[in-house]
């Protein structure tokens, strides 16, 4: 199913003027030639954040009404008319300046805009200070153009949730078809950058939260190493797996992003294990980075076999892989027995103490998850007219992290996860995995919830807290599959350097039909 705009809302969502009155189109630009156009004088921060104004108005508020957006920032424009005038008469701060990115809606802001999570129970939260990940990116001179839409509590409320739906923002839709899912919890601002609703955008995963969403809808996506990016002032699902990172429509746009909110925070839990030296992940990319690499293809993702054609995009890759220098390990076996039911006590059991440490921290409306559970019960209708909130109530009969049962379950999922990765890197001289990371977008059931085929390779990366990286590697009726290559603890740069060579050997994303 594809959607096509009325011409006069087409020519409106396709142009903005330059000075000479040129029509000019930045959908598909990435940040190197946007950067290169302001330096020239061609563009401007404020043209460019102008330009994303207008597509959100056509095509996130109207339109298909893609629904991604869930806040524009008031200050946006004027944001950008700063970077502007100090562009001119300082110079640029990097390729960042003026570049606008939106933010997932549990990201805080010390502005004039909300953190929510999308959840009503928090509507008018104004955090004191911006996340550190914010603060770099303010400091690198990017422009805060909004906040994205999300699964409410960033998907943890229900078992039976509608990925992209949140009692603030609604439902939130896939920029490849509105009728499909955008898969969550980072589904707004996976929609945003897909549709060309900003340059790039962050989201935040627990267990395949940036991962998913950006495969779905085309985009490459990056789950850093838990600890390479701050958490301090996001809301949390759970210290020992919690991570932001970039969503871009290139992987080097997707480097640009992670090297600006890459950075030690001494509030962050792991700011001692914060590495001595980190890379500007966006230098020293090449087409050649697989030649000589030792890739093993890891079959035993959840979902395989699930679905044949998604197995045929994974052997089209190891093809290309293949021709370009690779050696490929295949089949690769790894055990992961326990791992899961591990992972999901630990979320319950930090959920509810991680949640009361933020809400306190941040001075929010409520002080504790017992509060959220009862403020969605006595708000029913608003709150939960489609699911429940199963997850929240799980999570309220656990005890302090101080339990036996918690610790032996974090002990667990962090020696099964981590062991099973590190084994097999060890065992067969690997450089990385690589496994397909998501079947296609499932149709939005507010029914029966989420009703994927069950495709996923997201929970090893996420459990063990070690890097990943997905980007698009073919489509399934026009509905984008990406890949995910998977590595050990620091191993985002190299990670980012295959995926680099693989998307130059033809795996760019193929533009939804929405956004041309």
């Amino acid at each position: 199913m594809s959607f096509r705009l009325p011409t006069l809302l087409l020519a409106i969502v396709l142009s903005a003027c330059t000075t000479s009155g040129e029509l000019v189109d930045y959908r598909e630009t990435d940040i190197a030639t946007l950067q290169a156009r302001m330096e020239s004088g061609e563009l401007s921060a404020v043209s460019l954040t102008q330009f994303y104004l207008d597509r959100i108005e056509a095509i996130d508020r109207n339109g298909p009404a893609l629904n991604s957006i869930i806040e524009i920032n008031p200050d946006a424009l004027a944001i950008a008319r700063s970077l502007d005038v100090e562009r001119e008469q300082i110079g640029s701060r990097g390729p960042m300046h003026g570049i606008p990115v939106v933010l997932k809606a549990n990201i805080d802001t010390a502005d004039r805009m909300e953190t929510t999570a999308g959840s009503l129970a928090l509507k008018g939260h104004r955090p004191p200070q911006d996340a550190f990940i914010v603060q770099q990116l303010r400091a690198a001179g990017a422009v805060i153009l909004g906040k994205a839409n999300l699964s409410e509590w960033a998907n943890f409320r229900s078992t039976h949730s509608s990925s992209g739906w949140s009692s603030i923002g609604g439902q939130t839709n896939n920029a490849y078809d509105p009728a499909r899912n955008p898969c969550g919890s980072s589904s707004g601002s996976a929609v945003a950058v897909a549709a060309s609703l900003t340059s790039v955008a962050i989201g935040t995963e627990t267990n395949g939260s940036i991962v998913c969403p950006a495969s779905v809808n085309g985009l490459v996506g990056i789950k850093p190493t838990l600890g390479l990016v701050s958490r301090s002032g996001i809301i949390p699902i759970a210290h020992s797996q919690d991570t932001a990172g970039p969503m871009a429509r290139t992987v080097k746009d997707a480097a640009i992003l992670l090297t600006a909110i890459t950075g030690r925070d001494a509030a962050d839990p792991l700011a001692n294990h914060f590495p001595a030296a980190v890379p500007d992940f966006a230098l020293n990319l090449s087409t050649d980075a697989l030649r000589g690499a030792r890739i093993g293809v890891w079959r035993g993702y959840s979902g395989v076999d699930n679905d044949p054609r998604v197995e045929v995009i994974l052997a089209n890759t190891i093809a290309t892989l293949k021709s370009l220098g690779a050696e490929i390990v295949d089949p690769l076996e790894i055990d992961t027995d326990g791992m899961g039911e591990a992972a999901r006590q630990v979320l319950y059991y930090e959920f509810k103490e991680d949640l009361k440490q933020y809400l306190i921290a941040s001075n929010a409306p409520l002080r504790s998850l017992s509060e959220v559970i009862a403020f969605n019960e006595a708000n029913r209708d608003l709150a939960m007219p489609l699911f429940g909130q199963e997850r929240m109530l799980e999570a309220e009969t656990k005890g302090p992290l101080t339990d036996p049962e918690y610790l032996q379950a974090l002990a667990d999922s962090k020696r099964i996860s981590q062991n099973a990765i590190n084994d097999a890197l060890r065992t067969h001289r690997l450089d990385a995995l690589i496994a397909p990371s998501r079947s296609p977008a499932w149709m939005t059931d507010h029914v029966n919830g989420d009703q994927s085929s069950g495709v996923s390779s997201s929970s090893l990366a996420a459990i063990s807290g070690y890097a990943s990286v997905t980007l698009p590697a073919g489509d399934i009726f026009g509905m984008p599959v990406g890949v995910s290559f998977i590595g050990g603890e620091f191993s985002d740069a190299a990670l980012i350097r295959y995926a680099y060579a693989l998307e130059q050997a033809g795996y760019q994303r193929q533009p939804p039909e929405i956004s041309q």
